[in-house]
């Protein structure tokens, strides 16, 4: 009998003193204390019970791999945890384990199709898969939980790209019925008006983004756009002015700056961009150096011009229209009638079967009776 009593005692201790590891290391781990906890969970007798929670905490110091095998030591153990599966295979999916990923994800939906999540997890390794069904595994997801904001921007997204701008429409505002301000969703439901044409619309939900706090180089670039189409360059400038602080090195971006204040009359801005344009690009410049002797012109600064045209043709030698730019402004700086004539007649000789000879004719023809006509006054 007292050996009985002793026995039982030596057990309740024993008992009691795992418990106390257990709370020990549990506590470590709440306090974010992971690699005491692991130590402590290991002095545990019974392993199978703290696999998990030491898989856990390998997580949180980003010890994957200890994580992976003390999951699947857990799983080993315990067959029918889905809990420690999921972990398992959102692990997997983590460190890039796709096909495994697909595999247990696939036997979480076995075991409980009714879960959304599960499909939906399923959908993301699928996508990484290049697999067309993802979309399927959204859908369920979304099926099963009409609410599941995640599963409604995968599906959204999907019909962005397929330009089904109806179904775009009806999954963001349901969406949106039950989570107003997710930003992800608006910024789908912008861009299918955008690609709709209707930016109106466009520029009240990408506005509605910014009013949210959400601000990024593409935000600003589209609203930059549909300003434009809707004819408002002072705030399409004023966007994309936004835009170019994400990335103050995008030379297109610089150049289109430009065009805006062209279009303002802003000749100085338009030409310091323009400018700014061609020092950053790397690539054939005639269109951009032409744009800028556009505004030379408008500025009478017809050296600069010539110059800037002269970049043009050295950039694309059959570039005719360079050609012709160039004889147009040394028309209106050269005093010398021969020297504009010349400007004219090079193109004829450079472009012998041009669409522009009609008109090039025309002004060395003109030119030409000025001239005569100079020449008979000064000799009156």
């Amino acid at each position: 009998m007292i050996r009985l009593m002793l026995l039982c005692f030596l057990i309740v201790l024993k008992t009691e003193a795992q418990n106390s590891v257990l709370k020990l290391a549990d506590s470590l781990y709440l306090n974010g204390n992971y690699s005491k906890a692991i130590e402590h969970y290991k002095l545990h007798e019974n392993q199978p019970d703290v696999f998990d929670n030491i898989a856990k905490a390998y997580m949180a110091i980003g010890n994957y791999e200890e994580a992976l095998k003390n999951y699947e030591f857990s799983i080993t153990s315990n067959p029918k945890d889905a809990l420690s599966k999921y972990e398992y295979a959102k692990l997997l999916s983590r460190t890039k384990n796709y096909d495994e990923a697909s595999k247990v994800f696939n036997e979480l939906v076995y075991l409980d199709y009714k879960n959304p999540n599960y499909h939906y997890e399923l959908g993301l390794v699928l996508e990484q898969l290049k697999d067309s069904t993802a979309i399927n595994r959204f859908r369920s997801a979304f099926d099963l939980d009409k609410t599941h904001q995640k599963a409604i921007y995968k599906i959204a997204k999907y019909f962005l790209q397929k330009r089904k701008h109806e179904a775009v429409d009806s999954y963001t505002d349901k969406g949106l019925e039950s989570y107003p301000n997710n930003l992800e969703l608006i910024s789908l439901k912008a861009q299918n008006y955008y690609w709709k044409q209707d930016y109106k619309e466009a520029v009240n939900w990408f506005e509605r983004l910014l009013e949210l706090g959400e601000t990024s180089e593409f935000i600003y670039e589209k609203l930059s756009l549909c300003y434009y189409q809707l004819n408002n360059v002072e705030k399409a400038l004023e966007n994309r002015l936004f835009a170019l602080k994400y990335n103050p090195n995008d030379a297109s971006m610089r150049y289109v700056i430009g065009t805006y204040y062209l279009d303002l009359n802003d000749f100085k801005n338009a030409e310091k961009y323009i400018n700014q344009a061609l020092l950053l690009l790397d690539q054939p410049l005639d269109a951009e150096y032409m744009k800028l002797a556009t505004v030379l012109n408008r500025q009478e600064k017809y050296i600069e011009s010539i110059s800037a045209l002269n970049k043009a043709i050295n950039e694309n030698p059959s570039n005719e229209l360079a050609y012709l730019h160039l004889a147009i402004t040394k028309e209106s700086y050269y005093a010398d009638y021969d020297a504009k004539i010349k400007a004219y007649e090079d193109i004829k000789n450079k472009f012998p079967k041009s669409m522009i000879l009609k008109f090039v004719d025309a002004q060395i023809s003109k030119l030409k009776e000025e001239k005569f006509i100079k020449e008979g006054e000064k000799k009156d």
